[in-house]
């Protein structure tokens, strides 16, 4: 059994302030190959996640510490919905449907569960909005 908690979350947070990308992931699957990827999600300002989506999987976001913005996007790469995931204000968490254009937006050093379908595989061109990058 692996145990989320304070330890773990804080552990995780301070790599991503180290990582260049300014987040880092921790697995709990064991393989890129597994059928369900879940792993913790710790982000910091100034991460860049570009406008993607995942044609084939639905993707599930809850917070367990911080802020994040959670943005949705029409072909056009324009915000068609967005929420705040806080615990401090209620707002646990948000499930993407497949295929939807979705970016983050982390408001303070923050760490998220997230849940997906395996494999991984990484994005193709196509699963990049580069539109909105205009």
């Amino acid at each position: 059994m692996k145990v989320i908690d304070n330890n773990l979350v804080n552990d995780v947070a301070e790599q991503a302030k180290k990582s260049p990308r300014l987040r880092m992931n921790y697995n709990f699957h064991q393989s890129l190959q597994d059928k369900c990827h879940r792993f913790l999600n710790a982000l910091e300002p100034s991460t860049q996640i570009p406008i993607h989506h995942h044609p084939t999987k639905d993707e599930t976001f809850v917070i367990l510490k911080g802020r994040v913005k959670v943005l949705i996007y029409n072909d056009e790469g324009e915000v068609v919905k967005s929420c705040v995931l806080s615990p401090e204000d209620g707002v646990y968490g948000a499930d993407i449907p497949k295929n939807e254009w979705h970016s983050l937006e982390c408001l303070e050093p923050s760490v998220l569960l997230e849940c997906k379908e395996g494999p991984y595989i990484e994005h193709e061109v196509d699963g990049i909005l580069e539109i909105a990058k205009k």
